[in-house]
């Protein structure tokens, strides 16, 4: 009875809830535990029994509720093609469709691909959480498939199939009541690709791993750190190429598709560190003298990790980065140059003089995963009610 509810103060979610709301997630893959993985973890909390879809999945990839949760795949998902699920773009399309969601009360997708087109029954609500629109095909375009960094092969298919694959992008937004972006940077993307409004929630960052570390033996490593997912995009040459020049220690953790190609011909002052597990994070980030960001993100949970470490961030001052990161917390600079860059690194001795750990961890408190599960149920909210 609507009208009961309202009159205990309840919302549609809440009225929903008590009734069993059937609710399915999309996700566009599963094979690694990066930022989106951590938001659809946190997403479980509040829908403890939603089914999950998602194009590929690797068993024990995400830990935590994702590895509880029953799990649908695509016909793409074979082992063999779960490291090379982005050769399988082009099919992403009729993959998707085939999903059936008959039944669900609620559809949400975290999509920076094509999660935000599964086919949701007209009548549904469908909340689209959104990292990036289709990054693969209008603002990453080059680079993933630019000169240098893929195949003349792949860069003739990418370059014949992107309007095809931008027109279908832009036609699969329609199927979204509401979108949800995960920075200002997003949701003004989403604006102008999709011509749709989209509100903003933080992504969650786990700082109870974090926080707890003592601000007295910050930065105590004395090295610089590029720390995360190295694809192309996030510009760890621009790094190598400044403190190649500078001489200065800088480490780099991470793996990803670019591994190889930036492992080659290092200089002596830069450490390789790849892949480091889980429970070594924390100490990685809290030794270090200050992140270096160096690409362009849509978010970027990375930096948020080192400032609740008590560490400052010298990033890139374009796109996500420029919502995380205060003037007291790091230094910005202007182009995407490894000569910009070893400029910003040059002036950091002037922050570090003023710099304040504490007003680091403040800073990062804004991300919590609670402000992040309240600003979600006033979405879900909105949404559903919102449904026609």
């Amino acid at each position: 009875m609507p009208g009961a509810a309202a009159a205990a103060g309840q919302g549609p979610l809440e009225e929903k809830q008590e009734q069993g709301l059937k609710v399915a997630f999309i996700h566009d893959w599963l094979v690694s535990y990066r930022g989106g993985e951590k938001v659809l973890n946190a997403l479980f909390e509040l829908f403890p029994q939603a089914k999950l879809y998602t194009l590929f999945y690797e068993r024990g990839s995400v830990p935590g509720p994702v590895e509880r949760a029953q799990v649908y795949s695509s016909f793409l998902d074979r082992p063999w093609a779960r490291k090379r699920h982005r050769m399988f773009l082009p099919l992403f399309p009729l993959a998707i469709s085939r999903f059936s969601l008959k039944g669900y009360e609620l559809v949400i997708s975290s999509s920076h691909c094509a999660a935000k087109a599964a086919p949701v029954p007209q009548g549904v609500p469908h909340l689209c959480y959104i990292h990036a629109p289709l990054r693969y095909m209008w603002t990453r375009f080059d680079d993933y498939f630019g000169k240098g960094r893929a195949s003349l092969p792949l860069r003739i298919a990418a370059k014949t199939l992107r309007p095809f694959l931008q027109r279908w992008d832009k036609k699969s937004a329609r199927r979204v009541t509401h979108f949800v972006a995960n920075s200002h940077y997003i949701a003004k993307q989403v604006e102008l690709l999709y011509g749709q409004k989209a509100s903003v929630v933080y992504p969650p960052v786990e700082l109870e791993r974090f926080l707890p570390l003592p601000v007295e033996n910050s930065g105590q490593g004395g090295y610089f750190l590029c720390f995360g997912a190295l694809a192309p995009y996030k510009r760890l040459d621009l790094a190598i190429e400044a403190f190649g020049r500078l001489g200065l220690p800088l480490w780099v953790a991470g793996s990803g598709q670019m591994e190889a190609a930036f492992r080659k011909n290092l200089p002596g002052n830069i450490r390789w560190l790849g892949q480091v597990p889980e429970d070594e994070v924390p100490a990685l980030l809290h030794a270090a003298k200050a992140l270096v960001f160096p690409g362009e993100e849509d978010f970027g949970l990375t930096p948020i990790e080192v400032q609740a470490c008590g560490r400052p961030v010298i990033a890139l001052g374009r796109g996500g980065a420029l919502e995380t990161i205060t003037p007291k917390t790091g230094l910005f600079f202007a182009e995407p140059t490894a000569a910009s860059l070893e400029r910003a690194v040059l002036a950091f001795a002037e922050l570090e003089k003023r710099f304040l750990p504490t007003e680091a961890k403040e800073n990062a408190m804004r991300f919590s995963k609670e402000n992040f599960l309240q600003g979600m149920r006033a979405q879900v909210q909105t949404c559903l009610g919102d449904a026609p």
